[in-house]
């Protein structure tokens, strides 16, 4: 059993022919199979692109909290724009109570999409959601929409090297991620001035709910940590040249559990910690096509779940965590 997070160098997938996808969709299976987690290199992603996400996102969340309520949604309904301190707790999306998670956060997604109706239909509204930007700092905006098209791309050949370890087409999920509902969060947890309440953390433990997440971190203290499958917990090093991929949980129910949506977490920094434990990490939740119907892949009799829609498995979830 793996008691640590294998790194997968995906350039040779990129650059090279059939054997060498072959090679690394076989490694990203095993870690599928073992933990549901891996580090990524070698990905194609701009340095500065993620730098000037990061640099944005914590220039925003130095901002007066004042400031920062004036980018919340006029709706607490609608998911976009900045959310305070213990808005959500994501423990409760599988079934644990848990007081709200010690994190600030802002959720957007794609910027603008085609005057179609899927994307403009009554179902179409529900997912494709205007931004809300705040005004400072400049610049915000434009740097996620760069990062956004870069881990659509990123996606998309995951999701390639995805079905040749599963066994299927490689072109197996294109028609299925090709109108995505993709968010996004920048989070912040900032440093703790004061202890947390029982069973409060700076995210719960819980699993994801779409296919890939794809997170870049810091490594400072309090950070992710995933459970093995005997129970035990090991730290996650995340830098700010590599991507942690995990599973979600259609993910897990479209390869029929062959592949885990593992539970993981973000631990409270040590108390002595001080203000270096705050921590910003940008997560991009792929996600389907809302009209995606998720069967699983398996002979005839042997599905463990019943097939669902991509859109109300994601619905029931963000339900599920609000506090």
């Amino acid at each position: 059993m793996s008691t640590a997070i294998p790194v997968i160098d995906l350039d040779p997938a990129l650059r090279g022919g059939a054997g060498a996808r072959a090679r690394v969709a076989h490694d990203i299976d095993r870690a599928c199979v073992e933990t549901g987690f891996f580090t990524i290199r070698g990905h194609g992603v701009p340095a500065g692109v993620v730098q000037a996400l990061r640099d944005g996102a914590r220039a925003f969340f130095e901002l007066p909290l004042e400031e920062k309520l004036r980018a919340q949604p006029a709706d607490p309904q609608v998911p976009r724009g900045y959310r305070v301190l213990g808005f959500d707790a994501l423990a409760r999306g599988n079934a644990v109570q848990a007081p709200g998670d010690l994190k600030e956060y802002y959720h957007f997604g794609r910027e603008g999409w085609p005057d179609d109706p899927y994307y403009t239909g009554e179902s179409g509204r529900r997912y494709f959601v205007p931004n809300r930007w705040p005004e400072r700092p400049a610049g915000l905006a434009a740097a996620a929409q760069a990062y956004y098209a870069e881990m659509e791309r990123l996606t998309g050949d995951l999701m390639a090297l995805a079905a040749i370890a599963l066994g299927v087409r490689e072109d197996f999920f294109v028609d299925k991620i090709d109108r995505h509902i993709t968010a996004m969060r920048l989070n912040f947890y900032p440093a703790l001035d004061a202890p947390p309440a029982p069973g409060q953390m700076r995210a719960g433990e819980h699993t994801d709910y779409g296919l890939l997440t794809i997170l870049n971190g810091e490594d400072v203290p309090g950070g992710l940590e995933v459970r093995t499958r005997d129970g035990h917990w090991i730290r996650c090093v995340t830098a700010a040249d590599t991507f942690v991929v995990n599973i979600g949980d259609l993910l897990m129910r479209w390869t029929n559990d062959r592949w885990l949506s593992n539970v993981h977490r973000v631990a409270n920094p040590p108390p002595d910690a001080g203000p270096g434990a705050a921590r910003t990490s940008i997560a991009f939740f792929h996600h389907p096509n809302y009209d995606a119907r998720v069967d699983c892949i398996a002979p005839p009799g042997e599905a463990r779940y019943p097939s669902v829609l991509s859109g109300e498995y994601r619905d029931l979830k963000y339900r599920q965590t609000r506090v």
